[in-house]
């Protein structure tokens, strides 16, 4: 080739640029008084003391290497679970594993699928990889397993499937993920996303637990990020088959966790008072907001999380974008889904008790109804 035929600078892949970067919901309001802010599915309870202890204590040794295996971590969740920690992969948060996982198993040709409302960073990660992305349309905000196997081609390689749901809160019964994976190829991986399942309090969920310990083709993923309120430290793991922890173990960030937050993990999820004081907060407050909200003639979907999401009217004075602003300006800060395909709707995290009645009536007020909160 010619040096006249050669790009005069390097060039991304067309598959790079076609990304829309992940935006974050917003952690500041205008104005300089208290914002409150419910946009991105944080415990309100904070970390676990036990937690924060472990983290101060490991911040003395910075000077020190990670444990690049994360092997005290690994036996903690593998006690916590009873689960083997030889399949256990710890990462920067499940965000880091849902890109390497695209990366072993998909690229150039193949598809990645994954419902219509799923977590955005699955599209982004297919196309860093090289693969096409494909969407599974949902029914009335929930997944559609008929409509999944319907979209799985030869192509396919990954299922992406977060149980329950963000944004939508909803959730599928582990029957129905049980037959998704029966209606699978064998050589697609089918990744279920469990970041909020410690949430979930109904009989019929399972956040896949199971299905690892007994298909060769699932992984489940966990997060430390939401009930444990390691947010800021990025923490995930994946529970996975051998043959996959083998090959996630050669691409992934050999140093990938810190060592304060490898120490902070262990300790958070040894201390079930705070993970059970965190769901009992979040059991009596998402009840709390969804009857509110629901009696200001808002629509609200049926959430096993730890956050709601809320249609609005799209009529002039009562849209999600003119509540969003009018909520902004008082210090509530919600998560706008425009980049999920539902412009009317806001995500709403259960907060402390004042964020949670603020919220409520700063939204009859924006609606011109009276509230008694």
């Amino acid at each position: 080739m010619s040096s006249a035929a050669l790009p005069s600078r390097p060039t991304p892949r067309p598959s790079v640029m076609a990304i829309e970067a992940y935006v974050p919901g917003k952690a500041h309001a205008g104005g300089g008084g208290r914002v409150y802010k419910l946009s991105a599915n944080e415990n309100p309870l904070g970390a676990s003391p036990k937690a924060l202890e472990a983290f101060r204590a490991a911040g003395g040794h910075l000077e020190l290497y990670p444990d690049g295996s994360a092997v005290a971590l690994r036996a903690a969740i593998g006690a916590t679970y009873g689960l083997d920690p030889s399949r256990i992969v710890c990462g920067t948060g499940s965000d880091e594993l849902i890109a390497v996982l695209a990366h072993v198993y998909a690229g150039p040709g193949d598809e990645v699928l994954y419902s219509q409302h799923g977590f955005l960073l699955y599209r982004v990660a297919a196309l860093a990889a090289g693969a096409t992305p494909i969407v599974a349309p949902e029914k009335g905000y929930v997944t559609d397993v008929d409509a999944i196997l319907a979209a799985v081609t030869e192509r396919t390689r990954i299922v992406f499937l977060a149980n329950p749901n963000n944004p939508t809160g909803t959730y599928i019964p582990f029957d129905e993920v049980k037959r998704l994976q029966r209606g699978l190829p064998g050589n697609v991986l089918l990744v279920l996303d469990a970041a909020y399942a410690e949430y979930v309090r109904r009989n019929d969920y399972e956040s896949g637990i199971e299905l690892v310990a007994t298909c060769p083709n699932v992984v489940m993923l966990r997060t430390f990020s939401k009930i444990y309120g390691l947010a800021a430290l990025r923490v995930g793991w994946m529970y996975a088959p051998a043959e996959v922890v083998e090959a996630v173990n050669r691409i992934r960030g050999v140093f990938n966790v810190n060592a304060p937050a490898l120490a902070a993990a262990a300790a958070a999820i040894a201390d079930t008072a705070h993970v059970e004081a965190s769901v009992a907060h979040n059991a009596k407050w998402l009840q709390w907001l969804d009857d509110e909200l629901t009696a200001l003639g808002l629509t609200v979907l049926p959430s096993v999380g730890n956050f709601l999401l809320v249609l609005f009217p799209q009529t002039p004075g009562h849209t999600a974008a003119e509540a969003d602003a009018f909520l902004s300006a008082r210090g509530l800060i919600l998560r706008r889904m425009d980049g999920y395909g539902i412009p009317q709707a806001l995500r709403l995290t259960v907060g402390t008790e004042e964020a949670n009645r603020l919220v409520v009536a700063a939204l009859a007020e924006f609606l011109g109804k009276s509230h008694g909160a």
